[in-house]
């Protein structure tokens, strides 16, 4: 494949190849700058583009190296932090791009747009905070305790989760951050004598390792330093009393509150971007429509900000401050060699014009020798022109007409015209054998094949692999063409989500949508307390649209005791929760700033450690006890479970797995298993029967009602 030939500061601009043919010409251009000793790195207007793309380019090129640089996921100025997986993923990244061209690097990096103008932790400070523990070293554990809460790490009886540690005698178990795995550190005296990954879940110990990688376990530092530093910019660069921030006086004690990540440039003197990590010498590919993520970035974050500034709790910072603006970002970009893949291009070509001001280059440029990527010329009025590649073309339909004589007779009809060969993918191993009995039915047997390089190296005419491809396209050059279920289905592939716990407390007080609300109805807010809703109401906030005409902003009127009125805006519905008391028409208003909320949350917060003592006494009391721990037989468990006639749910498997784990621990068992009718409960509570019958133990059934007695043997 012929790929442009790129130079520092200067835009290679090229439409948009059809289908996945994008993911195939950024693999072909990674292994190129690979081999030249580079990095690419791919800046995405789409944050899914970015997750398509690093899924696409494993199946072209499985050599490749390729990571992505997540976003926090959260908003601008949010009070909650992100995912500790999240960060975990983020530092990985960090710290695998610096590395370069060693073992450990990465070849491509991946970056949604908005998350690219994220200011991060200066490199310097990844590097103090990276250490590296091997077997024989020796290690202070009183040390290594001190230096885990340094670093952010907490510290906890189990640990389970990135960034935690826990330690029992000489055996010291830690999640390190970007590690897939935790590691168990079991010390001979004061020297590290093994170390052995386990499994979280079941907390055995697997294989052994050489040797551990401790990333920080924030993207800031938390030492007596940075705290003093913090502090000294918060009163320089922010207005009001700091002594009435709860944030504030949480660093001066050394506590991360929630949402401290928008206040990062605090504890630097200089903070960094991602492009500091990269080196001059990468090569950054811009895809897609940069300029409007961009913008709409930025409208959002200073609408954000301008919403939330002057709470003298937690004053924010500039976005400024904060983010890139596309001037700063472009120049950083424009440091590096480039190229860009847009759409909206035009498919015929225009004459290769004059470098712009910015020295963009558009359409195509000759190499060394004089060849020409894409061969684009103008036509006259009414001619179409060349293709824009030439080496890739988009596929014909070929849509299955489900209920025909003949459901694939597009395919068919393409197989006839096209001398390329045809590789059809399926989206997982499951979809492929799905789709084999599909195709064997329409008497069409391809042979499967497990990679590209197989089917390449092959002479078959036809075959079907397993790929994350979300559209197919004609691959010209090689003479093959990708099917993809997009082609055949008319339907875009599964989404692929991210496989994390989420935790969400109190749903049911939660306010989503305005929809949920009628008027006259009790809500809390958060700062203010019980009023009643009364609609929404436009008000003019004194500013000028561009246009000239007034800033109209939407607001939630809250009425109060004594008919005392407050607006809140809409962006800001997170602040208000549903009335759960007593009848709604008796809900008692709040009087606007009479203190009646501060002195029941207050009264609600002792009350909360009254009981939260109470249950500690509890908990500690069981702890101290013994119980008993049950021992089975996997072999004869797996038979056992293996007799079901139904496949276990995900919610299903985490119970089972949960009361398992339960029974075989010497603690005391405390657990309830809920769920509703026929959602699976009893395949749990027979699992559970059969290892405490298998312990030597016997098993009673209560049951609420002869009915259910009677229905337990028939599994409901």
């Amino acid at each position: 494949m012929d790929l442009p030939k790129l130079s520092p500061g200067r835009r290679y601009t090229l439409p948009r190849p059809p289908g996945s043919a994008d993911a195939l010409l950024l693999a072909q251009l990674a292994l190129r700058e690979k081999r030249l000793g580079k990095v690419t790195a791919i800046v995405t207007a789409q944050a899914p583009d970015a997750q398509r793309l690093i899924d696409e380019m494993a199946f072209f090129s499985p050599d490749l190296r390729c990571v992505l640089f997540p976003d926090w996921e959260t908003l601008p100025y949010d009070t909650f932090s992100p995912h500790q997986d999240l960060i975990s993923e983020r530092l990985a990244t960090l710290w695998r791009i610096s590395q370069r061209d060693r073992d450990t690097g990465a070849d491509v990096v991946l970056v949604p747009a908005s998350t690219a103008l994220y200011r991060v932790a200066p490199p310097s400070f990844l590097a103090a905070t990276t250490f590296h523990f091997k077997t024989g070293q020796r290690l202070s554990d009183a040390k290594l305790k001190e230096q885990l809460s340094l670093a952010g790490y907490s510290h906890v009886t189990q640990v389970v989760s990135p960034g935690e540690y826990a330690v029992r005698g000489g055996l010291i178990d830690l999640f390190p951050m970007g590690s897939p795995m935790p590691f168990r550190i079991d010390l001979f005296d004061d020297e590290i004598d093994s170390i052995r990954t386990f499994d979280p879940d079941s907390q055995r110990s697997l294989y052994p390792v050489p040797e551990v990688r401790l990333l920080p376990g924030r993207e800031f530092p938390m030492d007596e330093a940075a705290r003093t530093r913090f502090r000294s910019r918060w009163r320089e660069l922010l207005e009001g009393d700091p002594t009435r921030s709860r944030i504030y006086k949480d660093i001066g004690l050394g506590v991360a509150t929630a949402g401290i990540e928008y206040y990062l440039p605090l504890f630097f003197p200089d903070t960094a971007t991602v492009f500091d990590y990269l080196g001059q010498a990468a090569t950054v590919v811009l895809h897609g429509d940069l300029e409007s993520s961009l913008t709409h970035f930025w409208q959002d974050t200073r609408e954000r900000h301008r919403l939330l500034q002057g709470d003298p709790d937690r004053p924010v910072l500039p976005p400024e401050a904060l983010f890139l603006s596309a001037e700063q970002f472009y120049a950083r970009v424009n440091q590096h060699e480039q190229l860009a893949l847009r759409p909206g291009l035009p498919r015929t070509a225009l004459p290769r014009p004059a470098p712009r001001p910015q020295d963009e280059i558009t359409g195509s440029q000759p190499d060394d020798d004089g060849r020409v990527l894409v061969p684009e010329q103008r036509g006259e009025a009414g001619d179409e022109g060349t293709p824009a590649y030439a080496e890739f073309d988009a596929l014909p339909a070929m849509t299955v007409v489900r209920g025909a004589d003949d459901p694939l007779a597009g395919l068919k009809r393409h197989i006839r015209n096209t001398q390329q060969r045809i590789l059809v993918l399926a989206e997982s191993d499951g979809r492929r054998a799905s789709l084999l009995d599909f195709l064997h039915s329409s008497q069409f047997d391809p042979p499967a094949f497990d990679s590209l390089a197989e089917f390449l190296a092959s002479d078959e005419t036809i075959g079907i692999a397993t790929s994350s491809l979300a559209t197919g396209f004609s691959w010209l050059e090689s003479g093959i063409d990708f099917v993809t279920e997009t082609e055949l289905f008319a339907a875009s592939p599964t989404t692929r989500r991210r496989k994390k716990q989420e935790q969400v407390s109190d749903v049911e007080a939660l306010i989503k949508d305005l929809s949920e609300l009628k008027v006259g109805d009790p809500v809390v807010h958060s700062a203010h307390g019980i009023g009643r809703y009364r609609g929404l109401i436009n008000l003019d906030l004194g500013n000028k649209l561009p246009n000239g005409e007034p800033e109209i902003q939407e607001f939630l009127h809250l009425e109060y005791a004594e008919k005392a009125t407050l607006y809140v805006p809409v962006s800001q519905l997170q602040l208000i929760s549903r009335y759960t008391g007593v009848s709604p028409d008796e809900a008692p208003l709040h009087k606007l700033g009479s203190g009646q909320w501060e002195k029941a949350k207050r009264k609600a917060a002792e009350q909360v450690r009254d009981s939260a003592a109470e249950l500690l006494n509890i908990y500690a009391r069981r702890a101290a006890r013994e119980g008993h721990a049950f021992r089975y037989s996997p072999n004869d468990y797996e038979s056992f479970a293996n007799d079901f006639g139904f496949e276990e749910t995900a919610d299903q498997k985490a119970a089972i797995h949960a009361v398992i784990q339960d029974m075989i621990s010497p603690r005391p068992m405390d657990r309830l298993v809920c769920g509703d009718v026929g959602f699976g409960k009893t395949e749990v509570a027979l699992r559970a029967a059969f290892i405490a019958i298998t312990g030597g133990k016997q098993v009673a059934f209560l049951a609420p009602t002869t009915y259910w007695w009677t229905a337990l043997p028939n599994g409901r």
